[in-house]
């Protein structure tokens, strides 16, 4: 537990790290206005195939200027338990769009597993925005980098371009449940944090990400019992 002090000693504090949240915010916006004034690049015809087959990227946009397209891992021929925990904790926050098609921005998910397959687990999960398989794509799409990335791309009439790319923790973007782990006492709780001596962590060789042999969000889409604390009972 935290040590207990009068409110004006909390207050000032508090009011300390206020000054450094401060500056990190303005050195965000910072990066973020270099992040706007980034060259772009021209993207190749390329297609990503969804439930009518091959589709080409910028029907991908669906008529807005702007496409942000979230690179989904897959493990074929897996059971849905056993797919990526991390794309899953990545793509399962997104669940309101309004804001994004409200400022001209599409988002949709390109798996790296056949659609047929991937569409599946889209549908176990509930998502309910576009899902396309990059599976049989021009190798330009993904560009060497992997899955677990954010793309953005920007439509200039029939020309696509890239505008930015992010992997890692840059992926943290989608993740509000991070960021607002980060502002309870706790944190995330994970074992690499840097929290005071007995606070809670994640145990040795739990994954942080999953719980009982699931991404964690896989357990409101099944029908497992859960005990009152909150646990699958399995």
């Amino acid at each position: 537990m935290p040590p207990v002090v009068d409110r004006a000693a909390w207050r000032a504090a508090r009011d300390a790290i206020l000054d450094r949240e401060k500056a990190h915010t303005h050195e965000g916006d910072a990066i973020a206005a270099a992040r706007r004034r980034l060259p772009m690049t021209e993207m190749p015809p390329v297609t990503v195939t969804g439930p009518q087959g091959p589709v080409p990227l910028l029907e991908v946009f669906e008529g807005r200027r702007m496409l942000m397209a979230y690179f989904h891992m897959w493990h074929d021929d897996q059971p849905f338990e056993s797919q990526c925990e991390g794309c899953t904790f990545s793509t399962c926050h997104m669940e309101v769009l309004d804001y994004l098609h409200a400022r001209g921005v599409t988002y949709a998910v390109f798996s790296q597993g056949p659609y047929a397959e991937s569409a599946a687990f889209r549908e176990f999960m509930g998502y309910s925005w576009p899902w396309y398989s990059a599976r049989d794509s021009d190798p330009a799409l993904v560009d060497g980098r992997g899955y677990g990335v954010i793309a953005c791309y920007l439509r200039d009439g029939d020309r696509v371009f890239e505008t930015y790319w992010t992997t890692g923790r840059g992926t943290e973007a989608l993740m509000t449940s991070y960021h607002a782990l980060d502002l309870t006492v706790f944190g995330r709780q994970e074992r690499w944090e840097d929290s005071p001596e007995g606070w809670p962590r994640i145990a040795e060789g739990e994954h942080p990400w999953r719980l009982n042999g699931r991404p964690i969000a896989q357990w409101s889409r099944t029908s497992e019992p859960v005990t009152a604390a909150g646990v699958p009972q399995l």
